[in-house]
Formats: C-alpha cells, structure tokens, sequence
C-alpha cells in the first residue's frame, strides 16, 4: 500500500514538473512584473513555484492549468508586495538591462527614458491593476481575466479602460 502511494506522488511530481515547465513563462512575467531587481524577481519565482508545488495536490482540473497557475503567481507575487515597506514600494529601481554602459546615444536614450517611465507608472499600480496590466499585456481574454482575479468581466473591461486612459495620462505627465 505505501509503496502504491509513493509511486503515486513520484507520478504526480513528474506531471508537476512537466506542466510547470510547459508554462513556466507564466511565473517569469508574474516574477518579472513584481519584481525590482534581478534578486528580487528570483525570490518571487522561486515563491511562486513552491506555493504551486504546495497548491498542486488540490489542483482539480476543473480550471485551465495556466489559469490556476496564474491566481496562484499572482497572490504570490501581491503578497509580496504588500509584505514590503512603504519606503521600499516608492523608491525608484533601475533594471541593469535598461542600461547601456557605453551610454546611449539619440533615440536609444530616448526608448531608455520611456521604459523606465512606463516602468515606474506600472510600479505605482496597486496590487489589482498592476496584476490586471500582466494579464491584459499577456493577452489574456477578459474571462480568464476575471476568472484569475476574481472579478467580473464587466469589471475587466471598466478597470482595462481605465488602466489604459491612466497610462496615457501619466506618461504624458511625464514628459
């Protein structure tokens, strides 16, 4: 009987780490959308992997894999956030990549300049917007969305409309 049992899990870890694999972009944008910095991104992900691996069990197949997967990065990734100091949310990160050390020159500075000011608009998103972006830029359909976030799909395209109408002002703003 135990070793029936023990064969079962060693079964299910492998089906674990297939899907994981097989969606495993999901957990980089999650990471990658809460995350500061190279370091931080990391530990998100590796959170992110082991709360899926801890939820797996419970995993009914009822929900689309990369659905569940994506509430669960999600809660992860938020719960990080808020886990944050208030001093920590507002500062300013620089993503090495966004930096070219033989220094940018013409247009190069200017795309520079413009995505470390959308980064920064979507880094004073809450938790729900900034989460609602991931999956919007993901192109994710508003069902899914709303069945991720547990909202409706009336909600999703009021908050996407008023997500995008905010972008546009704040970067205006900014230049």
């Amino acid at each position: 009987m135990q070793q029936a049992i023990a064969m079962g899990a060693v079964e299910s870890g492998r089906e674990f780490a297939e899907r994981l694999e097989r969606h495993r972009k999901i957990v980089f944008k999650v990471a990658n959308g809460y995350g500061r910095d190279a370091h931080e991104r990391a530990d998100i992900a590796q959170e992110i992997a082991a709360q899926l691996w801890r939820a797996y069990p419970a995993y009914d197949g009822k929900r689309a894999f990369p659905t569940w997967m994506y509430r669960i990065a999600l809660n992860v990734a938020i719960s990080h956030l808020r886990a944050t100091s208030l001093r920590e949310r507002h500062s300013v990160p620089l993503d090495e990549s966004l930096h070219d050390s033989a220094g940018a020159a013409g247009i190069e500075a200017e795309n520079d300049g413009r995505v470390r000011e959308l980064r920064r608009c979507i880094e004073r998103l809450d938790p729900l917007n900034r989460a609602l972006l991931l999956l919007y830029l993901d192109e994710r359909s508003q069902a899914e969305i709303a069945e991720i976030l547990g909202i409706t799909e009336t909600n999703v395209a009021t908050k996407i409309g008023r997500l995008k109408e905010r972008l546009r002002k704040d970067l205006a703003d900014a230049q």
